[in-house]
């Protein structure tokens, strides 16, 4: 059975067969020869396939990945989400008729595969489409919550079907399980980085899981969970956090994957490639200079303003294990020292003093013209070739073993089932690619680092976490999944499923400047930035920075950079963890599909 070797283009002859099978409906005991229709298309291995080529569309959007925002990355100016300014309109991009058409041709090839004689080929694509199936609803899920369940395609005339209102949360999530489990069993178990297989769908099982199981948990009690009209029953959460766990590790000890681990700086090179890293990467999106398929993860970070904040560069441990906040001095600490003896990852991720870009052969100074907290995301980023805007082709990791790996730890984590094996064959496998100290159980738990639940630290409250007898460790973990994970499209939903959604409110930080005066950036002894309150020359080679105008300190004339300046950020517990359903849907359905709880649309019913 031939499989296409890549989900980018959606080839010609699919476009036409989309549209001429989508456009059938009517009671016909007679077919036309020369058209293509449902009763007729799908008998082959190659309509299947080139059917089914179309799901790919479904996959994440680059800028989804490594423009994702929050209290631990800025943009040039920050997204309503994470401002907390979201209108009634907001989630109408999510629940437009494009978006529903996609569920609708998945239906389609479900409920027309049969007409394949070949059992491998239809079993193989029945798989795919119900792991597109779950794929759809999981991101419906976590934006929508409730939302109606559609097994069958709909047409024009189905008025029962069209005026549906929510199914419930449990219903949908079962039935993203039952589909991902059907999925593991009919896809095939060989490595296709570019289609998924069996372990994709367990890498989705896995996450899936995790973030309805965690989000229960942590959402108990409140209007999202037991405490509205939409959301009137408390779910369970500690079966799926179970299923969580046995999925990852069934990819885990069968999958075949391992670590990237080759060179010097593996998790900079990991990201830093046009053809992934098969070994770590479970499933990807490609690109090409050729077909002209590209994105913009490179010029975002050279040609914007965007970069990490303090609050996330302080996560990096020591390598002997030590948080970097118990060392003496450290929120003082100039740029230079800042990245001395920590978790290898950083510098791996962060532009640091020395750093040399793929192709080049000197290093440069950090622009901080470009920054508006001096943290400059390397991530991503390959020879000054792609420097230009929108014109990036590295490969963007949609599933790897990573992830799985802190899938794993915290799932077990939270159920309170979680051994020193678990870690040693999960997160610190991770430290190790960071050359950190391992973590140990007992002791995070005994002195849990109270750097991350205070303000000024990282700021986790939530009362659950706080109250939990595996706290330190689940800190751990947490802090392991910030520092292995950023910009690749999971933070947000993290801080959703945590209920830690007051970060983003919390002030974006810098680089800290003890006051005015030039200052040496690479740590060659010559200076590279002057900071003055008034425009004037510094001399070769240096850039002057004007104070309130091309960067703002916490001190006014020192203290830490400060991003944002002058914009406030805001949260609503009661109805910011999840989009609200488009008016004009409540409308069609007369209100029949009800509104999440703290929105309201002004629509009367």
């Amino acid at each position: 059975m031939k499989i296409v070797s890549k989900n980018i283009l959606v080839v010609s002859r699919l476009l036409l067969v989309v549209g001429a099978v989508s456009l059938t409906g009517c009671n016909m005991d007679l077919y036309p020869e020369d058209k293509l229709s449902t009763e007729t298309y799908f008998t082959s291995e190659t309509a299947l396939r080139e059917y089914s080529n179309y799901f790919y569309r479904m996959l994440p959007s680059p800028g989804t990945m490594y423009a994702e925002e929050g209290e631990h990355f800025i943009a040039p100016v920050p997204n309503d989400e994470v401002r907390g300014i979201r209108d009634i309109h907001s989630g109408e991009s999510s629940w437009s008729k494009s978006n529903w058409q996609n569920l609708r041709k998945v239906n389609t090839l479900l409920a027309n595969a049969g007409q394949c004689e070949d059992e491998t080929a239809r079993a193989h694509y029945v798989g795919v489409a119900h792991f597109f199936r779950a794929y759809f609803y999981f991101d419906m899920l976590r934006k929508f919550g409730a939302v109606p369940w559609y097994n069958d395609v709909i047409n024009a005339d189905d008025e029962a079907l069209l005026r549906k209102p929510r199914d419930s949360r449990e219903t949908v999530m079962n039935n993203i399980i039952a589909d991902l489990d059907s999925a593991i069993q009919e896809l095939p178990a060989s490595k296709t980085v570019y289609e998924v297989n069996r372990w994709t769908a367990l890498a989705l099982k896995s996450r899936a899981c995790l973030f309805e199981g965690t989000f229960r948990k942590y959402h108990a009690g409140t209007t999202f969970n037991g405490g509205s009209d939409v959301y009137n029953v408390q779910l369970p959460w500690e079966e799926l956090l179970t299923k969580s766990a046995e999925a990852s590790l069934e990819l885990m000890q069968n999958g075949g994957y391992s670590l990237y681990m080759s060179g010097e700086e593996p998790y900079r090179y990991l990201f830093a490639t046009i053809e992934p890293h098969q070994e770590e990467i479970i499933w990807a999106r490609a690109f090409s200079n050729d077909l002209i398929i590209k994105h913009n993860a490179q010029g975002w970070s050279v040609a914007r303003t965007t970069g990490f904040t303090k609050r996330f560069a302080d996560l990096y441990l020591m390598q002997d294990g030590k948080p970097f906040t118990s060392v003496e001095g450290f929120d003082t600490l100039q740029y230079v020292d800042l990245f001395k003896n920590r978790d290898a990852r950083m510098t791996q991720t962060i532009q640091a003093p020395g750093y040399i870009q793929m192709g080049a052969e000197k290093s440069y100074a950090v622009n901080l013209a470009m920054s508006q907290t001096g943290y400059k995301y390397i991530k991503y980023i390959m020879q000054s070739s792609y420097n230009t805007w929108d014109g990036s082709i590295c490969s963007l990791p949609i599933f790897r073993l990573g992830e799985i790996y802190l899938n794993y730890a915290e799932a077990k984590a939270e159920l309170g089932t979680l051994t020193q094996n678990d870690l040693d064959m999960s997160v610190n496998l991770l430290r190790d690619r960071g050359k950190v100290a391992h973590l140990d159980m007992a002791a995070a738990n005994a002195n849990p680092d109270a750097s991350l639940t205070e303000e000024n630290g990282y700021g986790f409250s939530s009362p659950v976490l706080l109250g939990s007898a595996n706290k330190g460790v689940l800190l751990e973990i947490r802090r392991e999944r910030l520092i292995e994970t950023p910009l690749e499209g999971l933070h947000y939903w993290d801080i959703m499923r945590w209920r830690e959604g007051h970060l983003f409110t919390l002030p974006r930080l810098g680089l800290y400047f003890p006051g005015e005066g030039k200052y040496d950036l690479t740590g060659n002894g010559k200076a590279d930035i002057l900071i003055s309150p008034t425009k004037k020359s510094g001399g070769i080679g240096v850039t002057c920075l004007v104070l309130d105008q091309d960067i703002f300190l916490t001190g006014g004339d020192k203290g830490n950079m400060v991003a944002y300046s002058g914009m406030t950020m805001q949260w609503n517990e009661e109805k910011d963890y999840l989009y609200p359903i488009p008016i004009t849907d409540r409308t069609m359905t007369m209100g029949v599909l009800t509104q999440n709880p703290g929105w309201v649309d002004d629509v009367k019913y």
